[in-house]
């Protein structure tokens, strides 16, 4: 049986129309931040107007910019993620996203958002959600416990310092934590593009994921995602974890409780202190 030609342009119509619209999956409604509900199809709006430049119409960080941007933007059609208060190998929280974006990324191309309204940044969570179906499959992660902060004693830093030669931290991050090790330029991220590591002595109060001795942590334990930086959940111990962000913050050139701790210590115990490094005669 033949279709009316009326009927006929009403389907192409349609079609037309889902194919510019884009059908929005329900899964991506499914977003919540601090009681604000997202919307995808407001979301992709915004992405259009905002993030497209970078991430590219299909999410998978091939942008007209992205050519020109080092480190390159992220592919959300990949759906690993950096930055999560999640176990590696999980989805992050939308809280996690909506922090990300509303933080940005410290040495990157990606600015922060918080000049857009907390809805417009909660849409756009969500219709970063529909790039992949592993939001729809697996859902986000259970967020990891963090234990109280240890106390910042010399002991604690000590202890972090000898866990940062154990570990073989310097090997990217360079002895003196300058992103300069022996292994730094040779790093490449999940999609074989060359990824540099964190220069603790940049002088930036800004991590990665944060800038509070809590990220830190959390970084430690969750691990950076698409990075070579991975989880030690299974190598520290929670206490452990501490002493090794007490450390690090005495690598910055900024006025931490840590830093004054250890500038008290180090005139006169400098002379104990093996160097950070390969054992002598490698």
């Amino acid at each position: 049986m033949r279709t009316s030609t009326p009927t006929m342009v009403l389907a192409s119509g349609l079609g037309l129309l889902l194919v510019l619209g884009g059908a929005v999956p329900a899964s991506a409604q499914e977003t919540v931040v601090n009681g604000i509900h997202g919307d995808a199809a407001r979301g992709k709006k915004d992405y259009r107007r905002y993030c497209v430049g970078c991430h590219g119409p299909d999410g998978d960080g091939q942008g007209e910019n992205a050519q020109w941007i080092d480190p390159k933007p992220r592919d959300f059609t990949a759906a690993v993620f950096k930055c999560r208060s999640t176990p590696t190998g999980t989805l992050p929280t939308d809280d996690d996203l909506f922090n990300a974006m509303s933080r940005g990324f410290v040495t990157t191309n990606m600015p922060q958002w918080l000049p857009l309204p907390k809805q417009t940044r909660v849409d756009l969570v969500a219709y970063i959600k529909t790039f992949s179906p592993r939001w729809k499959a697996q859902g986000a992660g259970t967020p990891i416990t963090i234990p109280p902060e240890t106390p910042a004693t010399i002991e604690s830093i000590l202890h972090g310092r000898e866990l940062f030669q154990k570990m073989e931290c310097w090997k990217c991050h360079g002895p003196a934590g300058h992103g300069d090790g022996p292994s730094a330029s040779t790093l490449t991220d999940s999609k074989d593009n060359p990824i540099r590591p964190y220069n603790f002595a940049a002088g930036v109060t800004r991590f990665m994921c944060g800038e509070t001795n809590r990220d830190l942590y959390r970084i430690f334990m969750t691990g950076l995602d698409g990075s070579p930086m991975p989880s030690f959940v299974d190598n520290i111990k929670p206490e452990e974890a501490w002493d090794l962000v007490h450390f690090l913050r005495t690598l910055q050139p900024l006025d931490t409780p840590e830093a004054a701790v250890w500038k008290a210590w180090l005139p006169q115990h400098a002379s104990e202190l093996t160097p950070i490094g390969p054992p002598v005669g490698q």
